[in-house]
């Protein structure tokens, strides 16, 4: 391991914008099918590998759909959670919020409570066994209707104080935020943290949207806010937390090369800008091989990396008390060095 891998392998680090069905890996999804009996269109797991070329968005998720049809019962779940967690503590990850799609399941007859219970179980297996706390982010796919997403909302209710915010993914273009304003307003009145995937693929209109009629908490992706001054302005005002995903956005094409990469210009700005991977089995890493790559491709020092580091924990929806004890155990790893 190089000296810039075990830097950011060691520092203390929250990950806020990780879809669990994008940790999906080849190997497992072989594993799931074979032992639910679910036919999947690859012959091998290095054809699956082969199949991780991406044009764009929904390239990526027309494959991404198809994986997740070998996940049907709660251990599945379980062990999908718990492959992630280990993977993220050896990561340096200490605090993960994690993002499930339970339209992608429901739809296709898996109940609601096969999904969740399986990803508390590891959740509480990750914190028995890792020290790591952890949230759920349910997600919303807005490429279905307002309707459906208030139907996952009731859905949901019996386990609402096990999920800590709801999210907005799937097909950006053509799905502006202003769709949901009103399932957002529903779920802030329960009590809900809010966070919306905007400016990734969709211009910086769909950054204000989510800000200025979904009210949201953070906001996943936000690459292209770059492109409006006023609202950069306004997100370093806010201290508004950007969950950047570098090798996402190159896998996805939203860049061409990782020297291309914003996100020193991010800091530079003044946004809180954090490091994260988004869908990992799919985009070739999980978080510290995201750290690592961008630190790399634009020459990030230390000081940076420590920046992204305390900005992930900061913008997490830990409680206060709690925060300030992941902080300091960054403060503690930062003073070793």
């Amino acid at each position: 391991m190089s000296d810039l891998a075990a830097y950011v392998a060691g520092l203390p680090k929250a990950e806020l914008h990780l879809h669990i069905e994008g940790t999906l890996e080849p190997e497992q999804m072989f594993e799931f099918a074979k032992r639910n009996g679910v036919a999947i269109p690859y012959a091998s797991v290095e054809e699956v590998r082969a199949a991780y070329n991406f044009s764009n968005l929904q390239d990526f998720l027309d494959i991404y759909y198809a994986g997740a049809e070998v996940l049907r019962t709660q251990q599945d779940f379980h062990d999908l959670a718990i492959a992630y967690f280990d993977r993220a503590a050896a990561d340096g990850v200490v605090h993960a919020e994690i993002m499930f799609d339970p339209q992608t399941h429901t739809d296709r007859g898996i109940a609601f409570a096969t999904v969740i219970e399986g990803l508390l179980s590891a959740q509480a297996e990750a914190e028995s066994k890792h020290g790591m706390t952890s949230r759920l982010i349910m997600c919303f796919l807005r490429h279905l209707s307002e309707e459906d997403a208030f139907a996952t909302l009731a859905q949901a209710e019996p386990w609402l104080d096990r999920i800590t915010a709801i999210g907005l993914d799937s097909s950006e273009i053509g799905h502006p935020p202003e769709k949901f304003a009103r399932v957002y307003a529903a779920a802030r009145a329960k009590g809900l943290k809010l966070v919306a995937h905007a400016g990734e693929e969709g211009p910086p209109d769909y950054v204000w949207q989510a800000l200025d009629l979904l009210e949201v908490d953070r906001i996943d992706h936000g690459n292209r806010s770059l492109e409006d001054a006023a609202l950069t302005r306004q997100l370093a005002e806010q201290s508004m937390t950007l969950t950047v995903c570098p090798l996402s956005n190159l896998k996805l094409c939203v860049i061409g090369d990782l020297a291309d990469h914003p996100i020193d210009r991010m800091l530079d700005l003044g946004l809180s800008a954090t490091i994260n991977s988004d869908d990992p089995a799919y985009f070739g890493g999980y978080v510290a091989e995201n750290y690592s790559a961008v630190a790399e491709a634009r020459g990030l020092d230390r000081a940076a990396l420590a920046t992204l580091a305390r900005n992930s924990l900061e913008g997490s929806f830990l409680p206060e008390g709690d925060k300030a004890a992941r902080l300091a155990q960054l403060e503690d790893y930062l003073a070793q060095q």
